[in-house]
């Protein structure tokens, strides 16, 4: 009995356990409705999180009993500018914001969609003028509803700024472009270079044929043969020596050994190599470069583009006339040369083919003198290098003048010193034999390196016993960098100088000073170098 009444109790218990669960589950339909509307609540929020942070905005539109309800989400003023409230009340819901030339076109497209019952979404693609002004490509997607008789009753759509991809889509057209312009010059210009490279073989092989088989041929023949035959292979080994220069440099194999060069040096290098061929015909050459302008170039490359320019001046020249060269401060930071003469001049028709590689020109000079017509297409690309610029003026009958910039050279000196009460006479010293100069200061050689690499100096002193790097290793260093490095450097050293003067002579170092310093030929070399 008692176990017939305790499993009787626990029964009981369960199903009021049972009922007390159910009743705590169980919601009446006002907190069922509660529920729903605390579950839309928290959906609308984070709908309108993501729809704020995207760039995108939805819109729609909805007619009940031919009253038009229209709705845009938030991220409409981020893309757009303007409010829902803003929008709303344009005409048309800013479709007067569509730019000028696409608002016909956007126009007539939704018009035969409109009115197409069989038409139930479509893409437009077009720009708009932001509040601000700013124009922004968007692409919009529309969906709609239609009743029986095919009229729209509901519009819905998406629209998504598309302004960074029609970005990159123009890029990318201007580069397919660019690429196809480039294949048919590449084209045009092959065409041209193998005439140019098999016609002198005509000539050659033609006069090598009569001297070999005609051995009773004068003395006068023989040498204008061999005249021939000598001008035409010159010729050709200048065209090839054009071609290798320009293919180096358009596949980047030539890298620019940048130097602190002396333009009245380099003008008068070019000038002299060029003397004999102004001398047989007469002309005299006209120099203006001042002393203290130096630039910042590939000692070879920029000497090839001027004497080009000084060769085809001298060409096109006529006997007895006069060709100038000069040399001038262009702008802050920037030299220019001008070669101009008294020649023949370029016509207009040839003016837009004179730099272009696929358009080649090759005109005889005033005594017959012969050309590529390359040379003046390789000193673009030299000068473009170099960052600078090339252009010209001419008129036919009265001669051409070509200019061209390169960057300047800075009057730097770099001074490497870890004492400081050496670095501070240097300065001082150097500040006053040279006030032009802006002096840069370095503690060791690792930051001296790290100056040299970005700014070439006119001169480098450097104390030779340093922490972490003497001066040894850091001329050392910078021959590594720059197999070219020419820079003039001054050592001050505090040991014997026969110690480490076989060293630095290796290392193109001439100027060791030992201390204490006679500051008196401190000074001395000091100017001589800056000069």
């Amino acid at each position: 009995m008692c176990e017939n009444k305790s499993l009787n109790q626990a029964a009981n218990n369960a199903d009021q356990n049972k009922i007390d669960k159910d009743d705590s589950t169980e919601l009446t339909p006002m907190q069922n409705k509660d529920q729903e509307i605390i579950e839309l609540k928290k959906s609308l929020d984070r709908f309108i999180q993501i729809t704020s942070k995207i760039n995108e905005f939805l819109w729609s539109v909805i007619y009940v009993d031919g009253i038009e309800d229209v709705f845009y989400t938030l991220s409409l003023e981020k893309i757009t500018g303007y409010t829902p409230e803003e929008l709303k009340k344009m005409p048309g819901r800013g479709l007067n914001l569509v730019f000028g030339e696409d608002a016909a076109l956007v126009k007539d497209k939704l018009s035969q969609f409109e009115k197409d019952p069989n038409q139930l979404s479509i893409d437009l693609i077009y720009r708009i003028v932001k509040k601000s002004g700013e124009p922004v490509w968007l692409k919009e997607s529309i969906v709609v509803e239609r009743d029986k008789f095919g009229k729209i009753t509901r519009y819905d759509g998406i629209v998504s700024d598309i302004s960074e991809i029609k970005k990159i889509e123009d890029a990318l057209k201007k580069s397919e472009d660019s690429l196809v312009q480039s294949n048919k010059s590449k084209d045009r210009f092959i065409s041209i270079i193998s005439h140019d490279l098999r016609a002198p073989f005509t000539s050659i092989l033609g006069f090598a044929e009569i001297l070999l088989n005609e051995s009773d041929l004068s003395a006068n023949d023989k040498r204008e043969y061999l005249n021939y035959i000598y001008e035409s292979s010159q010729n050709q080994l200048q065209l090839v020596n054009y071609l290798l220069d320009y293919s180096r440099l358009q596949t980047g194999r030539t890298k620019l050994e940048l130097q602190r060069i002396k333009a009245k040096t380099l003008v008068y290098s070019c000038v002299s190599a060029l003397t004999g061929n102004a001398m047989r015909k007469d002309i005299t050459i006209k120099t203006f470069a001042p002393a203290d302008i130096h630039i910042q170039a590939d000692e070879r490359l920029i000497t090839q583009a001027l004497t080009n320019l000084l060769s085809n001046a001298i060409k096109f020249t006529e006997e007895g006339k006069s060709i100038e060269v000069s040399v001038n401060v262009f702008k802050k930071g920037w030299i220019e040369f001008v070669v101009k003469d008294e020649g023949l001049g370029i016509s207009e028709a040839n003016k837009p083919k004179i730099f272009q590689f696929d358009q080649k020109i090759s005109t005889e000079g005033t005594k017959g003198e012969k050309g590529t017509g390359l040379g003046l297409t390789l000193v673009k690309e030299i000068i473009e290098k170099h960052n600078g610029d090339i252009w010209f003026y001419s008129e036919l009958g009265n001669g051409s003048e070509f200019h061209f910039t390169i960057s300047e050279a800075t009057n730097t000196i770099i001074l490497v010193e870890d004492e400081n009460a050496s670095m501070i006479l240097w300065k001082k010293l150097i500040n006053r034999n040279l006030p032009n100069f802006e002096v840069i200061t370095a503690s060791n050689g690792y930051e001296a390196i790290g100056i040299i690499q970005k700014q070439i100096p006119t001169i480098v002193v450097t104390d030779h016993q340093m922490p972490l790097m003497n001066g040894i290793q850091l001329i050392t260093s910078l021959r590594k960098k720059d197999e070219n490095f020419r820079i003039p450097v001054i050592v001050i050293s505090g040991v014997e100088i026969e110690e480490i003067k076989e060293k630095y002579l290796k290392l193109g170092v001439e100027t060791i000073l030992s201390k204490p310093v006679d500051l008196k030929q401190f000074q001395e070399i000091l100017l001589k170098l800056a000069n």
